[in-house]
């Protein structure tokens, strides 16, 4: 089963956000990925770097993953399957229709000390927005 490792960022509230996902296939194979968002909240940026993954996952052909976010917002809506934020409602609808095309995915909230690579992945992708401060200079 694959171990993947999900953040989301962003540079401002909202400003310019980006996904970080650390993919571990448990025979030495990692994969990372920057992905530039748009102008989101950091919270949004959260759903989003979800989305991002379980798409790659469909890509990939991939229907096992352990999914692992330092969001607890993001773990408990996605366990209980609902969110009262109107802002968050339709990265939840998707999510959890995605959800329907795996075998086995879940999501597992860890702290936020256990997820550095996710975390440094999303500010670089933040980084990747022509909208970033950091593109900009």
């Amino acid at each position: 089963m694959l171990k993947i490792f999900i953040d989301g960022a962003s540079a401002g509230n909202p400003g310019p956000a980006g996904a970080g996902i650390f993919v571990n296939d448990g025979n030495g194979n990692n994969e990372h990925h920057a992905i530039p968002l748009g102008t989101m909240t950091n919270h949004e940026a959260e759903f989003a770097a979800l989305l991002e993954t379980l798409k790659l996952c469909h890509k990939r052909g991939w229907s096992m993953a352990s999914i692992n976010t330092d969001s607890k917002l993001v773990d408990e809506a996605v366990e209980k399957e609902h969110t009262k934020h109107s802002l968050y409602k339709p990265y939840l609808k998707e999510i959890l229709s995605m959800f329907d095309l795996c075998e086995l995915c879940f999501v597992k909230w860890i702290p936020s000390t256990n997820n550095r690579t996710a975390d440094q992945l999303s500010k670089n992708a933040i980084k990747k927005n022509k909208s970033s401060p950091a593109f900009m200079k």
